[in-house]
């Protein structure tokens, strides 16, 4: 478990700051999925390799998929996605409610382990991202620094009827999944497969716990992700 003194250790050094000179940081998208094969082709990964920014590694973790997701992935052609298919189902409770808090959450870890980029980024299986939003979060990151950005983002109430989240304050149910951005050391803190006992949703314990360490925080006025 990391501390707010490792934080503060890590980011005062020459290797934390970096990577906000490098001119094209690699950027690493994490998507868990399970049996959306057309959410995939048609949103989540469509719009990672269709971004802007090109220099990415794109990883998807399928947590234990038995529909066509590998053959999806295989029409995309594209050597940046890696993709993993897990043996097994991930253990979550089986009350309805309490799964979804925390569904995905350990091969959005497993994604993390396998992550090399130097900003990380989630995009939810049935989600999609803005085609310039990635190249727009690391000029923003440059520009302030910040160990961690977020930002608006749509969601519909109705089919066809979106509406605007504007992510302020930050806190939970103003942050998603889809809508955080952050320093590549913020991988040692990983999704908790056990936030349902806090009756908290797995992006938001993580963004907490992010936050009780000091972190330096940045919200992006525009919104970049369709949650769907």
């Amino acid at each position: 478990m990391v501390t707010s003194l490792d934080y503060l250790q890590a980011s005062s050094t020459d290797e934390y700051k970096k990577v906000y000179e490098m001119e094209q940081p690699l950027v690493t998208i994490c998507i868990p999925t399970y049996n959306r094969a057309d959410s995939l082709l048609n949103l989540s990964l469509k719009s990672a390799v269709q971004q802007t920014y090109t220099h990415l590694e794109i990883i998807v973790i399928g947590d234990c998929c038995t529909d066509h997701t590998e053959e999806v992935i295989r029409q995309f052609n594209d050597p940046r996605i890696i993709f993993e298919n897990r043996e097994s189902r991930g253990e979550y409770p089986a009350e309805t409610y309490q799964h979804w808090l925390v569904a995905g959450s350990i091969p959005t870890n497993r994604a993390l382990e396998l992550a090399s980029g130097q900003f990380i980024t989630h995009l939810d299986d049935d989600d999609e991202f803005a085609e310039d939003r990635i190249e727009k979060l690391v000029n923003f990151a440059k520009e302030t620094r910040a160990d961690l950005i977020y930002h608006p983002f749509y969601y519909y109430v109705v089919p066809e009827h979106w509406v605007v989240n504007d992510a302020e304050p930050l806190m939970c149910a103003k942050i998603t999944t889809s809508s955080m951005f952050y320093h590549h050391w913020l991988k040692c803190v990983p999704w908790d497969p056990k936030s349902y006992l806090l009756n908290e949703p797995g992006d938001w314990n993580k963004v907490r716990r992010m936050l009780e360490l000091g972190i330096k925080t940045a919200r992006y006025p525009e919104p970049l992700t369709k949650k769907h």
